[in-house]
């Protein structure tokens, strides 16, 4: 039995089971203070472990930015996020402390292309990067997923504004004008005073959020060449957001690298992922049986 964790911003999912094929219990825990909510999570372990043996490893995908230096003290600690009171939060040292196991874990985002990767829209793919909008950027590079003196942010990467966009002021606590704070689902709720879940499909508001996701998807492109996008996120559930962000961005190319055609199309280049909302939870039963 392995146990997963994905650790978002107003909920936590706990599961245990063989693989995400394999689930025999599941927990949504409302996220609270660190305390509260971790304590919480252990408790089904706890009471999993009695019903159903001991667990041989558990993975954690959570939201960051957050330090994923495996052999240090600090490994699995919530760096700067705009979560209050999460900063310091340590994953690891709290379920090494209460579960006797030490958890595997990485982002929310980069789970979510290593499950996409493995069993879902990316398969086979060996360079790959899944955009969940208004969570971050998760990127893989030669199958392996990609940390350097941490692990990228590229939901933070500047964006120019769009025409009549100019005194928007950005839902991101840290930057101006990044994509985040340009295009999360609360900076169109913060723009268009309503939420994106209730935009009419012609709004005008699509056409926006299709320009700064496919300034994002250009430079992705660009820094990465990756063989395959992949978009989730709540905002991507309006179904006429991706076809608008594959035309957006054959026209940022302008046809400069022939991505497009090599990939077989726009339409296999740009994804909407296979797995839905279980791509983070997929991946954290992947990273917890060191299948990846």
């Amino acid at each position: 039995m392995i146990g997963a964790i994905e650790a978002g911003g107003t909920k936590f999912v706990c599961a245990v089971g063989g693989s995400h094929h394999d689930i025999w219990a599941q927990e949504v825990i409302p996220t609270r203070m660190p305390d509260e909510t971790l304590a919480a999570c252990s408790r089904f372990f706890e009471t999993c472990q009695i019903r159903y043996g001991v667990l041989s490893g558990l993975g954690i995908a959570a939201f960051g930015p957050i330090d994923l230096s495996r052999n240090t003290a600090t490994y699995g600690t919530v760096l700067t996020t705009p979560k209050p009171g999460w900063q310091g939060a340590n994953f690891v040292h709290h379920f090494s402390h209460q579960l006797g196991l030490r958890p595997v874990v990485d982002t929310d985002v980069n789970a979510a292309i290593l499950a996409e990767v493995k069993a879902g829209a990316a398969r086979g793919c060996k360079n790959a990067v899944y955009i969940t909008v208004g969570t971050g950027v998760g990127v893989m590079v030669d199958g392996q997923l990609l940390h350097g003196l941490m692990h990228p942010e590229a939901g933070h990467v500047p964006v120019p504004r769009a025409a009549g966009d100019e005194k928007f002021h950005s839902e991101c606590p840290f930057h101006s004008d990044c994509v985040e704070g340009m295009a999360s689902g609360p900076a169109m709720a913060s723009r268009w005073a309503m939420p994106a879940s209730i935009l009419p499909p012609d709004h005008m508001a699509w056409d926006m959020e299709a320009y700064y996701l496919a300034q994002l998807c250009r430079t992705l492109t660009l820094v990465y060449a990756p063989e395959r996008i992949v978009m989730g996120g709540g905002v991507m559930n309006q179904k006429s957001l991706l076809p608008r962000i594959r035309r957006q961005l054959e026209k940022l190319l302008a046809g400069y690298v022939p991505v497009i055609p090599r990939a077989g199309g726009i339409d296999r280049y740009v994804v909407a992922p296979e797995l839905g909302k279980i791509s983070g939870l997929a991946g954290a039963f992947l990273l917890a049986s060191g299948r990846y």
